[in-house]
């Protein structure tokens, strides 16, 4: 799958892409507790898309790395598309 075939309501997305961009780690309060979340930008050959980073997700991923994402969904934010793993999800580090 690339980026540009991602859309509002995409789901069971799999694809592999460059981080281009991280913001800081920042630490928010969810109804599940606090946690550490961080935006990132990824990129493949179609495309760019803002992947968001959770807990342990958000230390782990840094600019310059190639990932891969299995069974991620797709939802908007702010008026922008926004990639997530969620707990179904994975995220590997190639």
């Amino acid at each position: 799958m690339k980026i540009s075939d991602l859309k509002e309501g995409s789901s069971k997305v799999n694809l592999e892409a460059k981080v281009t961009e991280k913001e800081e780690t920042r630490e928010v309060t969810t109804r599940f507790g606090r946690t550490k979340v961080a935006n990132a930008v990824i990129e493949d050959e179609s495309g760019s898309i803002v992947l968001v980073l959770w807990g342990e997700q958000a230390d782990n991923i840094n600019q310059g790395d190639q990932v891969k994402i299995e069974n991620g969904f797709v939802k908007e934010w702010n008026n922008s598309l926004q990639l997530s793993i969620g707990k179904f999800g994975k995220l590997t580090v190639l």
